[in-house]
């Protein structure tokens, strides 16, 4: 029988680290964005952004429970979406322009494809 107060964890049970992305969805506000466990690994959230399933996101932190950690990947995650859309000669979605600027500084090294 559970104690008074006691509250279930909604924290994942498996040794995985999930990333969790907060969206601003203008005058009704801003949230967590909510995930199956199984869209939560760091190449479906990229794909995700990059396919425009985020209105406009503010940021992601990824934690892993089992390994007892959490951080803001923000700004790791906005170089990437910066350097597959390099690869992919497309500009960064509009959606994620400011993500990527606010992240990277405006920073940017251009990445080149081998042929």
């Amino acid at each position: 029988m559970p104690r008074s107060g006691w509250v279930p964890s909604i924290v994942p049970s498996t040794d995985q680290t999930v990333y969790l992305v907060a969206d601003d969805f203008g005058p009704i506000g801003r949230a967590w964005r909510e995930a199956d466990l199984e869209a939560t690994d760091l190449e479906t959230v990229i794909r995700e952004m990059l396919a425009g399933e985020f209105t406009s996101p503010i940021r992601v932190i990824g934690f892993n429970t089992a390994e007892g950690w959490s951080e803001d990947v923000s700004e790791d995650i906005a170089h990437e979406l910066q350097r597959r859309c390099d690869l992919e000669a497309i500009d960064v979605p509009s959606a994620l322009e400011a993500f990527v600027e606010r992240h990277t500084g405006g920073r940017r090294q251009l990445t080149l494809r081998l042929v």
